[in-house]
């Protein structure tokens, strides 16, 4: 079960980054939550993977951390606002620059396309 833990983990980290880098808004938000749920992932997976177990140290052969348990829900609600914070601030800037490119040099795309008119005359 560890391995498949894990390997789910890589996965969502690893597309994350890969939409991270995308040159769009809307991948950049969307690699941003897999990397947040791949890291959550990570911190519930530090307080043991244990089926049925107790989360009190007293009283019981084996038990289960809670303290990864709260950091993973206090990290969905911060990751949640971060989210549509992300998201509010991508349509801004959509509406700002009719543009919805992350690297910021739509006014050089144009003027190569303006340049490539005059060359060919279309």
């Amino acid at each position: 079960m560890e391995l498949v833990f894990a390997l789910v983990i890589g996965a969502l980290t690893a597309s994350g980054v890969y939409l991270l880098l995308r040159a769009r808004t809307f991948p950049v938000v969307v690699g941003l939550t897999l990397i947040s749920y791949g890291v959550n992932l990570f911190l519930f997976s530090s307080g043991r993977l244990a089926t049925g177990a107790q989360p009190i140290i007293s009283g019981a052969d084996s038990y289960t951390d809670p303290l990864p348990q709260a950091l993973v829900l206090t990290a969905i609600v911060i990751g949640f606002a971060m989210t549509a914070f992300v998201v509010v601030l991508a349509l801004r800037s959509l509406a700002d620059h009719d543009d919805d490119h992350v690297d910021g040099h739509q006014g050089d795309r144009t003027a190569h396309l303006d340049h490539r008119k005059e060359e060919t005359g279309r």
